[in-house]
């Protein structure tokens, strides 16, 4: 898939990386990042990781690496309901 030239910032995007071979299972292992663009200069992503759902993870900021990106989509925003 090709990863578009311009990617505007504030953008919510779901990102799935290659992160290589697994040395014990030899599969392909994959990684998905769900969050705001913050940069993307053709070369690095900068995006704000989401935090996660159930408060596992707080929120990051990670780059990323075009080399490595396999798909980049967007995708809506999380809804906020409470109970």
């Amino acid at each position: 898939m090709p990863i578009p030239n311009e990617i505007p910032a504030h953008a919510r995007v779901v990102v799935r990386v290659s992160e290589g071979v697994d040395p014990v299972d030899r599969r392909m292992k994959y990684r998905d990042y769900v969050g705001h663009v913050r940069s993307w200069d053709g070369h690095r992503l900068e995006l704000t990781r989401d935090a996660a759902a159930n408060g596992s993870r707080p929120e990051q900021n990670v780059t990323i690496d075009a080399d490595t990106i396999i798909t980049l989509k967007p995708v809506p925003e999380r809804n906020f309901t409470r109970p």
